[in-house]
């Protein structure tokens, strides 16, 4: 059986994004579910990986052009895995180590310098250390780190397989 062309391969990982950010907005619209300031950046990282995947979909690059997107690709899963790793943290810390509350993010664009916007949406606060939902033991966060795992395994993938 014939591996998918590296054009396949990145319509489908942004076919992938599309589902996973839908499945997002889902938990937040349908199922009511507030996302805190790192839940927010790990969609903007999924959105990265989105965007540079259809850029090399609509593309379709050579041999240096593939290892390129692949790569960013990876870059991008690598920043989402990381964002995703903090708010795991947070989840595990004992509750008199948590860091406070802050209000939610519409409010602070509204009311705070971007500085204290950026600094959440980097850092968090003590509502990304809430769990509000689990499926099979994980989080959300738990989720989302195993999807950018492999995002960044794909990248990798992508951009050294032999084609």
């Amino acid at each position: 059986m014939a591996l998918p062309t590296p054009r396949t391969t990145f319509l489908l990982t942004f076919v992938a994004v599309v589902l996973l950010l839908s499945g997002a907005f889902y938990l937040e619209y349908v199922q009511g579910l507030e996302p805190c300031p790192l839940c927010i950046t790990q969609r903007v990282m999924l959105l990265g990986v989105g965007l540079v995947a259809l850029i090399a979909f609509m593309l379709n690059p050579g041999n240096i052009g593939r290892r390129f997107f692949g790569l960013l690709v990876s870059l991008c899963a690598l920043g989402g895995l990381y964002f995703s790793g903090r708010q795991l943290w947070l989840q595990q810390l004992p509750s008199d180590q948590v860091p406070t509350c802050g209000p939610g993010i519409t409010y602070m664009l509204d009311a705070f310098p971007i500085s204290e916007v950026f600094k959440a949406l980097l850092t968090g606060d003590g509502n990304c250390a809430e769990t509000q939902w689990t499926l099979l033991g994980l989080s959300i966060p738990g989720w989302a780190a195993v999807g950018f795992a492999g995002l960044i395994l794909f990248g990798v993938w992508q951009a050294f397989r032999r084609y």
